[in-house]
């Protein structure tokens, strides 16, 4: 299976990401630079963390007028696996390829601490070798994390079983207090309409080896590598 990592002009998680996928996994993967149309023949797209544009005007919002993500709309709305993390989160909201919007958190500063994440599907490309309720531990890293959308769009992503990840504490417990950022019922993550679009704040890059703290993030890349969601 073949990884394409977008790089674009602020990214700083494009080599966390690569090497997850080529040193941990042995998996070909190559970078997409954000001014090129070529998706080089890639099986999966991973959209990284970072400061895209150094978060002009606002996170995300320049990041998808780059001629890269013309393709990958398509690829993505033709069935193709696409994994936003933290910024890369933020451009595919902007991209309307997920819903919602990430506002600034609640505390008003930048958190980055380890804590839990409560696994709310198991039927994704990126979850399905997880168990629903499954406690993960990742990352976060970032200022603008707070997940909003309105009353319809929650109601949609309830019914449809597309919130993939919750905050919450050790136990599984999603509570106010296991909320690091303010986001709408603690989501943390939230999946497309064709589940092939996966977007999160927490960092499974940068929890993907226990020399980090945790290898729990190596969870997702494993699932993703033996899903049959390929593009054709």
């Amino acid at each position: 299976m073949k990884f394409g990592v977008l790089v674009f002009p602020g990214s700083n998680c494009d080599h966390d990401t690569f090497n997850v996928v080529e040193s941990v996994l042995h998996e070909p993967v190559t970078f997409l630079w954000h001014n090129s149309e070529d998706l080089q023949d890639v099986d999966a797209i991973l959209v990284p963390g970072g400061f895209s544009y150094g978060d002009y005007l606002r996170t995300g919002v320049l990041a998808r007028f780059s001629p890269i993500m013309t393709q990958v709309r398509k690829f993505a709305n033709a069935g193709g696996p696409v994994m936003g993390i933290c910024n890369g989160f933020q451009i595919l909201c902007e991209s309307g390829l997920l819903p919602g919007a990430l506002m600034r958190n609640a505390g008003q500063k930048y958190i980055c601490k380890h804590l839990h994440l409560r696994t709310e599907t198991d039927n994704s490309p990126y979850t399905h070798t997880l168990r629903k309720g499954e406690v993960l531990r990742m990352p976060i890293g970032h200022m603008e994390g707070n997940y909003f959308c309105d009353t319809d769009t929650l109601a949609t992503l309830k019914r449809e079983d597309r919130i993939a990840f919750r905050y919450c504490d050790a136990q599984g417990n999603v509570t106010p207090e296991a909320n690091p950022n303010g986001s709408l019922e603690n989501i943390a993550g939230v999946l497309s309409e064709g589940r092939n679009v996966l977007g999160m704040m927490p960092h499974p890059d940068r929890s993907a080896e226990g020399l980090l703290g945790s290898a729990d993030g190596l969870k997702l890349f494993r699932a993703l590598l033996s899903s049959n969601t390929l593009h054709a």
